[in-house]
């Protein structure tokens, strides 16, 4: 134990150390992957090593390629950094190693995530019997999700798509709004419909779904609808009420792709964003987004616990069941990390309050970002900034805007990426970390001005 006890603090100082220089080194290095793998590679080491020197090691190879996500200074694709009682929880969670698949495994585990779930509902408005799942990220909840409205909107069509598979049995119509997530599309990849099923619904100049065309295309038949609460590029919502309404009328599912977006929900003056939500009959949510959990961590809730259990429920005799709730009933992965534990470090240390003065921030910040920029000649932001969310573009030039990025980039101060909007390249700006001040914004501006001014 005296061994564990020196290789757990010798880690602990090479955790501290990483994350005091954090605020100063550059956020990504300039460093390929070939010389990563080197530092990394070499042939297959014949003897065991000290632990210790192994840990020293991978603490020196890895630190070139280590992109600082979780300083405030990270703008780039929507990634949340980590609040200080979920890294320690998570750090405890890798120590306990419990795998929350069954009750039996781990009543801890599993009893937290019950807990968990009734405080999401709560923080998300949303139906407090939903059932939860919780995954690797949005991908799988998307997954998830989409996975239950399969199953629902067949049965009630009389096929049993868990037995009997999708060879015969009653199409299945399946709408999205033409910006949705490319998750959606790989989900429904996944569950046997291809992407040429799915019908392209019109969306406005923000990415929201308009449901006039969305009424205009359903029909009759087993079908269901994905709509998104948080555009990827603009941060916009589709108009979850109305559509919720008419799928209802025509007895369709609802999915909803609320990643980061639905954490509006949580936030007073943000909450009209995501009105309507609660008509859904699923929806994903990312807690390594807008909670800031460390990865990886996505949610999946259900209004429809008996469709959900039937989509993903996994038997088998030797299998034994502890008489509470068993994760593997709710989510595709059986053997899992304890991903819960630091969710509700995070709802816990946070609480209500907390969460929203999270987002709140968050999103005053890209307001900020967008006032600044746009101030400036040569800078256009092309979205309205209803979230966290904000899109550039310089010059009205593609190139000019790519180099901008890249110039950002390489200096390392700060780092946003790119995207194309609207057929055209655009800098996308994401404020996701609990971290970030004013001061970060102020010099992301500076640095897209030095790089604008050449």
């Amino acid at each position: 134990m005296t061994e564990l006890r020196d290789l757990l603090a010798r880690t602990t100082e090479h955790a501290l150390t990483y994350l005091d220089g954090a605020s100063d080194r550059p956020v990504r290095r300039q460093v390929s992957a070939g010389e990563l793998v080197a530092a990394l590679g070499g042939p297959v080491p014949e003897r065991p090593s000290d632990p210790a020197e192994v840990v020293d090691e991978l603490a020196r190879a890895v630190d070139p390629g280590l992109v600082v996500t979780n300083a405030g200074r990270y703008f780039g694709f929507v990634e949340g950094g980590v609040v200080p009682a979920s890294l320690a929880a998570d750090w405890l969670t890798s120590v306990w190693d419990q795998n929350p698949a069954f009750s039996a495994l781990s009543p801890a585990a599993t009893a937290a995530e019950e807990v968990c779930r009734g405080w999401l509902c709560e923080l998300l408005s949303l139906p407090g019997t939903a059932s939860a799942g919780f995954t690797s990220g949005a991908q799988l909840a998307n997954l998830t999700g989409l996975a239950a409205g399969r199953h629902h909107v067949l049965r009630a069509a009389g096929w049993d798509v868990e037995a009997d598979g999708l060879f015969g049995a009653p199409a299945v119509t399946v709408l999205a709004g033409q910006e949705r997530h490319a998750t959606v599309d790989r989900a429904l990849r996944f569950l046997g419909f291809g992407t040429r099923s799915i019908t392209p619904v019109p969306v406005d100049d923000q990415g929201r779904m308009r449901p006039d065309e969305l009424e205009r295309a359903l029909g009759r038949g087993p079908a269901i609808v994905c709509a998104q609460a948080g555009n990827v590029n603009t941060g916009a919502a589709d108009p979850l009420r109305r559509i919720g309404e008419l799928t209802r009328a025509h007895d369709t599912w609802l999915h909803v792709d609320g990643a980061f977006g639905l954490w509006a929900a949580a936030v007073p003056e943000l909450a009209h964003l995501t009105d309507g939500a609660e008509l859904a009959d699923s929806w994903a949510v990312d807690g390594h987004k807008w909670l800031n959990v460390p990865y990886d961590c996505g949610i999946v809730l259900c209004a429809h616990p008996d469709s959900h259990r039937a989509a993903m429920g996994l038997s088998a005799a030797y299998l034994a069941r502890g008489g509470g709730r068993d994760g593997s009933d709710w989510s595709p992965e059986s053997s899992r990390r304890a991903r819960v534990f630091a969710v509700w470090a995070a709802l816990r240390s946070l609480g209500r309050s907390g969460v929203a003065e999270m987002v709140r921030t968050c999103c005053a910040h890209a307001r900020r970002c967008a006032e600044l920029l746009a101030s400036y000649e040569g800078i256009t932001v092309l979205n309205d900034v209803v979230l966290n969310q904000v899109l550039i573009r310089v010059g009205d030039d593609d190139a000019r805007t790519r180099a901008v990025a890249e110039a950002v980039q390489v200096e390392g101060a700060t780092w946003l990426g790119t995207t194309t909007w609207r057929g055209s390249t655009a800098i996308r700006i994401s404020v996701s970390d609990h971290a970030t001040t004013h001061e970060h914004i102020d010099e992301a501006v500076r640095a897209v001005l030095r790089a604008a001014r050449g």
